[in-house]
Parts: structure tokens; C-alpha cells; sequence
């Protein structure tokens, strides 16, 4: 089957080599969910002693498996026992009434009875469209076909299996020392419409063989992730399944990260959320007919939460993302999006910079600003819009990308 053209905003190196993580394994089939001649549901095994941390939307209308994620992490005990993240594309399993949360209970059962795990340590996703059911044989007939497949080195084939409008598939890595141990750090999501995450259509999976209590990893989680994926926008649409799942394995060797202040859990912590980062921004890059990279930073704000109302504001006006496509710098809909953000503002202290060209000043036009060279900024693929408010040390950074005529495209036909 031919897939979308892939964005020109695509990593050029393609899907980078992933690191086998000790302690996980992955596998992706073909079940006809939505897609045909493709897979499209992946299977992580995730070896006893592991520690698992995870974040969801806050949307009020979350998807079925989102809810049990949530009960079942909240549940969780002391205990050896492993675990299993299965994930489908093509359907959401989101407002799908009792019937979604029965699928989602009949296919934990049988993935913790193939795997030999207990059902509580059963984690499902779905991704795709909303308001469909999911037949719970649809998936279920093809664990005993997972587990045979199960590899060590299957995460980019589990990363293509739960892409939806994607172009292309997210993965990427780190490693860092623990002491004198190496450690590595591998994930992948998917994500390209729908993306306005409220935590974190958006998943992400990212394994470690460190070793990291439950209750430190889901700390870092929890912290790291206002500054990754809850810092992107797309569309300004918060979706019904958005999940992120980091896993630590233990498997490395080293002595376990019990403070995220020593000097172990900082560098740790950096590692990870350097992971987190990228992929984050790889979504950005796939926005659904995005063109442009775009970098809101806003400083000098009253506080921080002023700053990101202002960032917030920014990335998500149609008025400026139409612009930046078409490669227009009409700094007045920066000065509009500030003024509607809500957050304080003086327009005699306001600054805006296009990337190293500063546009406006002391509430007017910059002396030095030229035309010919915002618009010339605006041909680039990546951008910064820089605002300094000059009220205080708030700042905030928000990513974006631009709106296009392949934005509604896509949209228009999602379930044609």
C-alpha cells in the first residue's frame, strides 16, 4: 500500500539505528484493523524486575485503554512478575461505550495468558479513529503470532505498526554512563494530528536497561514531560489516547538511581529527556501537511505561566501558522496572539524577533527592520519567534509547525 508523501521536515538520516534494550522485546503484525498490507499492532514483552512509569491525557472523554492504563498503574504492587505493552493502529477503541472497555479486558486476558503474565501488567493503546468498535478477535487471534516473533532488535517495526497519518516512523536513542556502566536509552511514538498533548492522536514508548525504581522514573516522567510533549503543538487538538510509557529495566548492571538529585539521577534524567525531546520534535516535524519547524520562545514574561499562555497563544493562531506558510512575516498577528493570550502585557516593552532579525520594539516597528529580511527569514524550514515582554524572568518555549492546504486534506478524507 503507498503511504503519504513523507513530510520534508523528516529526520534526512531516516529512522536511526536503535540500541537493543536488555530486558525487551518487540514484535508487529498485520491484523486488518483499518490498514491493509501492513502491520498494525506491535507487542513489547518487558522482562521481570522492570519498573514502568507512564503519563496520560487529561482529556475528559479518554479512550478505553486509557483508563485502564491509568487504574492499572495506580494498582500496581510489589512483584517480580514482567510486563507486556500491546499496541493497535487504525482505531482508537474511544467512545466505544462498555463494548471498548471489553475489548480492551479480552485482550489483556489473552496477551497475559500467551506471555504467561499477570492481566494487571497488561498494557493496551489504540490509536485511530474515534466513535468505531473494535472487535476484541480482531487482535486477540493474533497474539500467539506476537509472542512466536518476539526480537530484541523489533522496535522500528513496532514503531511503523502504530503510525496512523504519520509519514514517516519516530525513533530515537542515547546512552550515558552510571559510574564507569554504560546505559541505554531507545524509544519511538507516533504522532501527526491531533496534537496538542494535556498530561502527554500521540503515543510514545521509551526503554532503558537502567536501573530506576518505580516511583523515581515516574518522578522524571512526570517532569520531563511539560518540557517534551506536553511543549508541542500541532493543531491545538488534545487527543483521547495520548500516552507516554517509559520503561527501566535494570539490566545494565549498575546500582539503582534512588535520587534524581544525585549526580547519577541528573545525568540519567538529562539522557532521558534528551529522548523524549527529539521525539517530541520529530511529531512537530510530521505535522499533518506541515512545511515548517517553527520555535516559540517567549521571555521576560511576569512568570512562567504568563510566558507559556503567550508561547500557547502564539503556536496555536491559524492567523500565524497560515502565515509562516506562506512564508509571510506578518509580525502583526504575533502582536494580536500576545495581546488574546491573557497573560500581562505592555506594548511600549514588547520585543519580536524573527530568528536574529529583530521586527519590533518599543511598542512599534523596529528602526532596522526591513521587509526583504523577515521574508527572507521565512524561507527557511526551521524558525524561531523569539517575544520578550520585559516584565519580569518568566519563559516559556513552545514548538509548532505551520498550517496548510494538506492540513485540511488530510482531515477531510481522514476516514474515507
Amino acid at each position: 500500500m503507498a503511504g503519504p508523501a513523507i513530510s520534508p521536515l523528516a529526520p534526512k538520516a531516516g529512522f536511526p539505528t536503535l540500541p537493543e534494550i536488555g530486558g525487551v522485546r518487540f514484535a508487529a503484525v498485520a491484523a486488518g484493523v483499518k490498514y491493509q498490507d501492513r502491520d498494525d499492532v506491535m507487542l513489547a514483552e518487558i522482562a521481570p524486575g522492570s519498573a514502568i512509569a507512564g503519563v496520560f491525557t487529561r482529556s475528559a472523554t479518554r479512550a478505553a485503554p486509557v483508563l485502564d492504563c491509568e487504574e492499572k498503574l495506580a494498582g500496581l504492587g510489589p512483584g517480580e512478575a514482567g510486563f507486556a505493552i500491546l499496541v493497535n493502529s487504525g482505531n482508537a477503541n474511544a467512545f466505544t461505550g462498555a463494548a471498548g472497555q471489553g475489548t480492551v479486558e479480552a485482550v489483556s486476558a489473552e496477551v497475559a495468558r500467551v506471555l504467561d503474565l499477570p492481566p494487571a501488567h497488561i498494557f493496551t493503546a489504540s490509536t485511530g479513529v474515534i466513535g468505531e468498535p473494535l472487535p476484541p478477535e480482531t487482535i486477540t487471534r493474533k497474539i500467539a503470532e506476537l509472542q512466536a516473533q518476539l526480537a530484541p532488535e523489533g522496535a522500528e517495526a513496532a514503531a511503523r505498526a502504530i503510525m496512523t497519518t504519520d509519514t514517516f516512523p519516530k525513533g530515537a536513542a542515547a546512552e550515558v554512563e552510571i559510574g564507569s556502566t554504560p546505559v541505554k536509552i531507545a524509544g519511538f511514538a507516533k504522532g501527526s494530528g491531533m496534537i496538542a498533548p494535556d498530561m502527554a492522536t500521540m503515543l510514545a514508548y521509551v526503554f532503558t536497561d537502567a536501573a530506576v525504581p518505580r516511583d523515581v522514573l515516574q518522578a522524571m516522567l512526570s517532569d520531563q514531560v511539560r518540557r517534551t510533549f506536553n511543549a508541542i503543538t500541532v493543531d491545538s487538538d488534545t487527543s483521547t489516547s495520548d500516552t507516554v510509557m517509559v520503561v527501566a529495566t535494570g539490566q545494565a548492571g549498575h546500582a539503582p538511581i534512588a535520587d534524581v538529585g544525585s549526580a547519577d539521577g541528573q545525568a540519567f534524567a538529562a539522557a532521558l529527556e534528551g529522548v523524549m525531546k527529539d521525539l517530541a520534535l520529530q511529531i512537530v516535524r510530521d505535522g499533518e501537511g506541515a512545511t515548517k519547524l517553527v520555535e516559540v520562545a517567549v521571555t521576560g514574561a511576569a512568570n512562567d505561566a504568563d510566558a507559556e499562555k503567550v508561547a500557547r497563544a502564539i503556536a496555536n493562531s491559524p492567523l500565524v501558522k497560515t502565515a509562516i506558510a506562506g512564508e509571510d512575516p506578518n509580525w502583526g498577528r504575533i502582536v494580536m496572539a500576545v495581546g488574546k493570550s491573557g497573560a500581562k502585557a505592555d506594548r511600549d516593552r514588547l520585543s519580536i524577533r524573527f530568528g536574529d532579525v529583530l521586527v519590533a520594539e518599543k511598542g512599534w516597528v523596529a528602526e532596522s527592520y526591513r521587509e526583504e529580511d523577515g521574508a527572507a527569514y521565512m524561507r527557511g524550514e526551521e524558525l524561531l519567534i523569539a517575544v520578550d515582554l520585559g516584565l519580569g524572568s518568566g519563559a516559556a518555549t513552545v514548538w509548532t509547525c505551520d498550517l496548510t492546504h494538506g492540513y485540511i486534506t488530510i482531515n477531510a478524507d481522514y476516514r474515507s
